[in-house]
């Protein structure tokens, strides 16, 4: 019995405590490097994911968004009232500081309105954090079993992580220039 491994007592711990949550999977399991988590309740987690979830999501649009330019497809018309068409500005990151100042303006202010008045739970019926369908948009989702629901939002955060990090990867490789496939000279 000297060498017979001892019971150690199972205490759930702030680092524990979030493993049975949704996007925790191999073979990171639960990752939370920067510790933002230590000692968080479960309204500190659901606030973190709402904003990862969000994330996820623009960062989905600006990688689509990217590679469709950079295909050559814009937007038909001008952007402007003084003629400057969409396919005339630079694609990428150069877009940013091509933009004249007042459409930068426009841009947050839009961008400002979705965040304050309308991508928010409104009625208080969201079954997650990141659900904004305030009883009316549906798409079919009530009609899903709870595991099809699971799968599909676990989809969601990893698609998001993984634009997260391409959208990065898009950036930095635009800084360094060359050619990369599919995307083209930077």
């Amino acid at each position: 019995a000297a060498f017979a491994p001892s019971k150690v007592a199972q205490t759930t711990t702030s680092l524990n405590a979030f493993e049975g949550e949704l996007g925790v999977q191999p073979p990171l399991g639960f990752f939370d490097p920067l510790g933002l988590l230590d000692d968080a309740d479960q309204e500190r987690f659901d606030r973190l994911r709402y904003v990862e979830v969000k994330h996820g999501r623009i960062a989905q649009l600006a990688f689509l968004g990217n590679i469709i330019t950079r295909a050559g497809i814009h937007l038909p018309g001008n952007i402007d009232q003084a003629g400057n068409a969409f396919e005339s500005f630079p694609n990428g990151y150069a877009a940013v500081n091509a933009i004249p100042g007042a459409g930068v303006a426009q841009i947050v202010l839009f961008v400002g309105f979705l965040e304050l008045g309308v991508m928010k739970d409104v009625t208080g019926e969201a079954e997650f954090p990141g659900d904004f369908r305030n009883g009316a948009l549906d798409f079919g989702w009530d009609n899903f079993d709870e595991e099809t629901k699971l799968s599909k939002r676990g989809i969601e955060l990893n698609n998001g992580r993984a634009a997260m990090m391409g959208i990065l990867g898009l950036m930095v490789h635009e800084q360094l220039g060359g050619v990369l496939p599919v995307v083209g000279e930077m």
